[in-house]
């Protein structure tokens, strides 16, 4: 994918920094980042409502922040590189995100590793942490080209502890390409965004602020459908076998149909906590950028499954049930419920195939009009709805 530095990512520092560098807080528009028509057009989101906000989550009793309020940006310009490249390190100045403070700290001759730009996220102030401090953070990085489309950006999921308190890449990008367009008027730009998540091991969570997320989203949309498929046809195709084996699938039925109606309808219910705190243990993967886009899909996908009652009022809801398939799952208070018989929705769940697959790949991240399709509303929305559905059907699979 292009604009993207992967070489030796997701790795901690040896050492604490010494020097700083001349900072400053950039108050560009958002719509720098890799962002929406909507938004540089100063006009409001039309998104549908568990894609396009934060403060639709009914589940969230304990008043505690939401993504928005974790979410933080900095841009640092660091003037006069061509004299700074010698120091051995820089450090910007603190910023705030998520309630916590941070700083960029980059490496401009390597960090282990010669003829590299060396970039790391740190937190500020580290010890002075209590012992067992820690926290999960979702972070991109980028350094400005002056043509956009070739800026150099990197996202990454750590969880920060006082022991481990840096997170980034010793080989950002070779130094030599530092200077091919990423220097303007003896100035090197870093952008940083930085997304605190505060998890919920109960069941799936929203992550991400909206705005972030639909950036990620156009990034990593095909590497959470891939995910969310494989356990969907994993799942399906262990149901085909145990279907299409004679002596297997007639002793199951004889043993279900053998039961009183009663005992199959207790059989046919579980409580939602017990299965969803398996789906957060399942999906959540430390260190796995793309877990915090699939735990909001499932979040929309379970959203979607517990039906217009967990809309806020006047809202459209993402999956209209005309265009749903039949569901399998039903939401009652507490409750999963499978709708019909386990024999007919098992033999359902084996043939009934997936939505196609999205073809269209990742995009660039910043809005370019020779460079994919434009960020607008309907791609916003046709992303919102495929993840919605994605998570619907992971769920529904995770249950029966």
């Amino acid at each position: 994918m292009a604009g993207v530095a992967t070489e030796e990512s997701g790795v901690g520092r040896s050492e604490e920094g010494i020097l700083s560098a001349q900072s400053s807080q950039s108050g560009e528009a958002l719509a720098e980042w890799r962002s929406s028509e909507q938004v540089e057009k100063g006009t409001p989101s039309t998104s549908p409502p568990y894609w396009d906000t934060d403060d639709d989550d009914d589940d969230d009793e304990d008043g505690g922040p939401k993504p928005s309020e974790l979410y933080g940006k900095r841009t640092w310009k660091i003037d006069k590189f061509s004299r700074m490249i010698n120091k051995r390190e820089l450090r910007s100045s603190v910023f705030d995100a998520g309630g916590y403070k941070w700083y960029i700290l980059i490496y401009p001759q390597g960090c282990d590793a010669c003829n590299h730009l060396s970039l790391f996220l740190c937190v500020a102030n580290h010890d002075k942490l209590l012992p067992g401090w820690s926290h999960f953070a979702q972070f991109t990085i980028a350094v400005v080209n002056k043509d956009p489309k070739k800026s150099k950006y990197s996202d990454s999921l750590h969880r920060f502890r006082k022991e481990e308190h840096d997170w980034g890449w010793k080989k950002f990008m070779e130094l030599s390409e530092v200077f091919d367009g990423f220097i303007d008027a003896d100035t090197l730009i870093i952008k940083a965004q930085v997304q605190v998540i505060r998890e919920k091991a109960d069941r799936p969570f929203r992550c991400l602020d909206s705005q972030y997320r639909r950036e990620l989203v156009r990034v990593h949309l095909t590497n959470v459908e891939q995910i969310c498929r494989r356990f969907v046809e994993e799942r399906r195709g262990k149901l085909g076998k145990l279907i299409e084996d004679n002596a297997r699938w007639s002793s199951f039925c004889a043993f279900w149909l053998g039961i009183d109606q009663n005992a199959r309808r207790r059989m046919s219910k579980e409580k939602m906590d017990v299965i969803l705190k398996v789906v957060v243990k399942h999906f959540f993967i430390a260190k796995e950028v793309t877990s915090t886009l699939v735990m909001d899909s499932l979040y929309s996908g379970l959203k979607a499954l517990e039906g217009p009652s967990k809309c806020k009022k006047g809202r459209t809801k993402v999956l209209d049930p005309d265009e749903m398939p039949a569901p399998i799952v039903s939401v009652d208070k507490d409750m999963f419920v499978l709708v019909d018989d386990v024999l007919l929705l098992l033999e359902r769940a084996a043939l009934e195939p997936l939505p196609p697959k999205d073809e269209k790949g990742p995009q660039y991240r910043t809005k370019d009009g020779n460079s994919g399709e434009d960020f607008n509303k309907d791609s916003i929305e046709r992303d919102e709805r495929r993840l919605t559905e994605l998570g619907r059907r992971t769920v529904e699979i995770f249950v029966l």
